[in-house]
């Protein structure tokens, strides 16, 4: 049994350590601790249902619609909202919402490279008769290769993992945005995104991962319909606990907004002072580059391996004892693999002492010889 254990505490360091947890706003919330409390009586909401009969709490709906008109990153009149459990639950529900009846071809599910690793994992996972996982988009942008069959394309923007804003690739694909870090403290936010099916997670706002709580705006009816349903014959709908939660969380995060105390101006002064101090230390190395970005707007960063010296950046990494996501996870090459800048105050000053460590001994190594 200890055996057992170590191993899996083991997989969590490593997880843990590669991930983008977003401990990086605990700070905020403790010196909101009174404000934002949530107390559960043994009693209060035993029930199933809401007070209205159903999985979802209209208030909390009708508060991370104001949430959206306020922040001004989603178009969210001609919407509807369907709650999840995560991010994670929502994509398999909208893929399920998306695809065909079962007497129809399967729908491929693709991405562009790189791309966030559980699309493939939740759709092989599930294993649908109406759908299947169809590899990258470019393998089907030929336009006589794409003239036929279904596609659902999950478009990342701001991509995880290298930020960049996308758009769908194939013509004619049934697309899925995933705007989990389309926040004020992650990038600009130039106009409200409003497209079919867009998909929002509370772990990036507001930094509660372990709440697990997601949300998708769709445009459509039957769709929507189709994911609540999804949601439903899954869970029963997304925790009601949670939900309360959410609700104190965002009621919070709305009276404090373009005050001294908005939580997106408290986590865009966090990652741009986080860049400037990884950027300034790596700046002086011979053997890793950070990737090209504008340094107020960065949350996870994909570093490089220069040329001429180690093939696997992941591995060059590791061997500093600094745990980072492998560049192959996303389909990209081994040269590039993904830092995360969400860690915890602490995790994230053992960090820069590591690179500070691993550019410090590139001093003493012979020319041409990899000093680890």
């Amino acid at each position: 049994m200890s055996r057992a254990v170590d191993y899996l505490r083991t997989l969590w360091v490593m997880e843990a350590g590669a991930s983008g947890n977003p401990l990086f706003l605990e700070p905020y919330w403790r010196r909101h601790a009174a404000a934002s409390a949530v107390v559960f009586s043994g009693w209060h909401r035993m029930s199933y249902a809401t007070t209205d009969g159903l999985f979802q709490s209209l208030e909390l709906e009708n508060h991370i619609r104001m949430l959206h008109r306020a922040v001004g990153n989603a178009v969210v009149d001609d919407k509807h909202v369907v709650f999840s459990a995560g991010s994670l639950q929502l994509i398999n529900a909208l893929v399920y919402a998306l695809s065909p009846d079962a007497d129809a071809p399967p729908a491929r599910v693709v991405s562009a490279v790189p791309y966030y690793g559980n699309y493939k994992s939740q759709t092989e996972l599930f294993d649908g008769r109406e759908y299947e996982w169809g590899g990258t988009t470019a393998v089907w942008a030929n336009a006589s290769r794409n003239s036929t069959g279904r596609f659902i394309e999950f478009v990342t923007s701001p991509n995880n993992p290298d930020t960049q804003i996308r758009k769908a690739v194939l013509g004619g694909s049934m697309a899925v945005f995933d705007h989990a870090y389309y926040w004020p403290h992650f990038t600009p936010i130039p106009a409200p995104a409003d497209e079919d099916v867009m998909m929002f997670t509370m772990s990036k706002p507001s930094g509660h991962a372990g709440s697990r709580f997601g949300w998708a705006l769709i445009r459509d009816e039957k769709v929507a319909k189709r994911a609540y349903s999804y949601v439903s014959e899954s869970i029963m709908g997304a925790s009601r606990d949670t939900q309360m939660r959410m609700l104190k969380i965002i009621k919070v995060i709305l009276a404090n907004l373009r005050t001294e105390e908005d939580i997106f101006a408290f986590g865009h002064d966090v990652m741009r002072s986080r860049w400037r101090r990884l950027n300034a230390i790596v700046s002086r190395s011979r053997r890793v580059s950070l990737q090209k970005i504008p340094p107020q707007y960065c949350t996870l960063c994909m570093g490089q391996v220069r040329e001429g010296r180690d093939e696997d950046c992941y591995e060059a990494l590791l061997k500093a004892n600094i745990i980072t996501r492998p560049g192959v996870t996303y389909e990209a090459s081994k040269r590039y693999t993904r830092v995360s800048l969400l860690k915890s105050d602490d995790d994230f000053d053992v960090l820069m002492d590591r690179f500070t460590d691993l550019v410090n001994a590139e001093k003493y190594a012979a020319p041409g010889v990899s000093s680890m």
